[in-house]
């Protein structure tokens, strides 16, 4: 503020000079034009008078202020580019289901038809999502590291189908599902971990862009698992088989971040040993050591194996920080 009003003074006091210049220089000049000359320059300083008194600013200070709202506005409605996104995001996902099998030699040998499940995504531990996406040169195609966190916790009270072998016995045709398990869940993450080729496929609006992927990985669930009769209770992070999902989003930019909606379609195969353990208490990764040692000694589950599959609808909605984009033009001096 008292660089602008020096400036304001300073543009006054040339003003002046410019009205009443020296007597030696209008000396020289003739009297009829001296006062055109005279009239002329009154006329300037008072349009400068008026433009002042109206909250005039600097043309040079405004000018360089309309640049930058100019470049403020178009950095952030700009399109896309090369940059990276960390983002995280939450959401609710529908199961459909599923058949269950499970084998162990000489003691179970048994299917179950129709087990449902539900996701209950926003009692703890709540659905969430963790993503790091990196958008390539010209900012089209990209990759994404993708984490989901789900849940599936079987409806033991509902009736369903068995066919085989249970506990040396043929299984009953029909039963509630929690006459055979006590537990049947992975209630501390359905957890998928998958690596995703990612394509802008237009824009809505420079700020707008539709967006859709395509990717594999790896199921990482917390299982809880046990049986009615016999068998202790599995409760470990443990690696269960490979994972896939596609998706199709909308991705809402603004100066530095990003807001968007998703669906997502992922499919999980899971084969999972029955180890009758609790995990330990240091988590996931001392838990994928114990069983990949279990593996390497070719020890065989104690509880058998539990196969199924998990197909899923999944509704997000996330917010990502955005880094490394290219930088705006420098204001001109």
């Amino acid at each position: 503020m008292k660089l602008r009003g020096m400036r304001k003074l300073l543009t006054l006091k040339q003003a002046a000079e410019f009205v009443w210049p020296r007597w030696d220089i209008a000396r020289r000049t003739s009297s009829r034009k001296r006062h055109l000359e005279l009239a002329t320059r009154s006329l300037a300083v008072v349009s400068l008078g008026v433009w002042m008194a109206s909250g005039g600013e600097d043309p040079l200070e405004a000018e360089r202020d309309a640049a930058a709202r100019d470049l403020a506005t178009a950095a952030s409605s700009a399109p896309p580019t090369k940059e990276m996104m960390v983002a995280f995001y939450g959401g609710a996902p529908y199961t459909y289901p599923s058949r269950v099998s499970l084998k162990k030699d000489g003691v179970h040998d048994f299917t179950v038809d129709g087990v449902e499940w539900r996701g209950e995504p926003f009692i703890d531990p709540i659905y969430y999502g963790v993503r790091v996406v990196r958008w390539f040169e010209g900012g089209r195609t990209g990759g994404m590291l993708d984490f989901t966190h789900s849940k599936t916790i079987g409806e033991l009270d509902k009736e369903v189908n068995f066919k085989g072998l249970l506990n040396g016995e043929p299984a009953p045709a029909k039963a509630k599902l929690g006459d055979v398990f006590r537990r049947l869940e992975a209630s501390h993450g359905h957890n998928m971990l998958t690596l995703n080729g990612m394509l802008r496929l237009f824009d809505l609006h420079p700020r707008l862009s539709l967006y859709g992927g395509l990717g594999a990985g790896v199921n990482l669930p917390h299982s809880e698992i046990q049986l009615m009769k016999g068998g202790g209770r599995t409760y470990e992070y443990l690696y269960t088989g490979p994972a896939a999902q596609a998706l199709i989003g909308l991705e809402f930019r603004v100066p530095r971040m990003s807001y968007f909606l998703e669906y997502k379609f992922t499919f999980a195969l899971y084969d999972v040993p029955l180890s009758e353990l609790d995990g330990t208490k240091i988590g996931l990764f001392a838990d994928l050591y114990r069983q990949a040692a279990r593996w390497w000694s070719g020890e065989s589950p104690p509880g058998g194996i539990l196969s199924k599959q998990l197909i899923s609808h999944q509704a997000i909605g996330g917010i990502g920080v955005r880094f490394g984009a290219k930088p705006a033009a420098a204001l001109p001096n």
